[in-house]
């Protein structure tokens, strides 16, 4: 395989791990295309929770999702997601959404559904693939995978500042519960739980910056090119 051809850089991980700062950085890096899984599941949940549909309901959300249109834009901090031509930026970053989201990627249909559009983002030059199954189940054989971890009390505080940032008000301790809650949903779901890819480099970002761990990620991907690694 020439080094040249277009590949795959899978990073996985919980929410708040900063897998998508770090996806953005290193898409920018290498100039590859990006996909945000997990805006494409907050879009599908914004969808549904326009249209007043039911969560628990499997079989109207999945119908619901039939005419998802949604885009992605890279913008100079995070990605600009779009929801039937809408910038919905400041609303799938809202907790209820993120929360929906972690309901409905429970449900085969949905899954299945997204699978395929996911997978189509991969063209040349590359893909920067960001989520919580894109090494297990969404491109498995991508020649990097990477799994992001960091403590419930760090992802909690990284949130908290995001959502201030974006001005949504926000609680720390609240945040913090409904991070374990969304762990715990995310883990023991039956469809493609959280877990990392056995192939995977771990890293714990918890005391890590986003330009340390771009840094020691991109040490790996270089280091593994010039050796011809894979």
């Amino acid at each position: 395989m020439d080094e040249d051809d277009p590949y795959v850089v899978a990073i996985d991980g919980p929410g708040g791990s900063g897998k998508g700062s770090l996806a953005l950085r290193i898409a920018k890096i290498l100039g590859f295309h990006l996909l945000d899984s997990g805006a494409v599941y907050r879009l599908a949940a914004l969808k549904v929770l326009d249209q007043g549909i039911d969560l628990e309901q499997e079989a109207s959300v999945v119908s619901t999702l039939q005419n998802l249109d949604i885009r992605f834009e890279i913008g100079e901090e995070l990605s600009i997601p779009f929801l039937d031509g809408q910038d919905v930026s400041t609303e799938i970053r809202q907790e209820s959404t993120a929360d929906a989201a972690s309901i409905i990627a429970r449900y085969a249909g949905v899954r299945k559904h997204l699978l395929g559009w996911q997978q189509a983002c991969f063209q040349a030059p590359g893909l920067v693939a960001d989520g919580r199954d894109m090494g297990t189940v969404v491109f498995p054989q991508a020649r990097f995978k990477f799994f992001l971890s960091a403590s419930v009390e760090i992802r909690a505080v990284r949130r908290y500042k995001q959502l201030i940032g974006m001005g949504i008000s926000a609680n720390i301790d609240k945040l913090q519960a409904e991070i374990s809650e969304r762990d715990e949903r995310d883990r023991n779901r039956t469809e493609s739980p959280l877990i990392p890819a056995t192939d995977a480099l771990i890293v714990d970002s918890s005391l890590l910056n986003l330009e340390q761990v771009a840094e020691l990620v991109m040490s790996h991907i270089e280091e593994t090119i010039e050796n011809r690694s894979w």
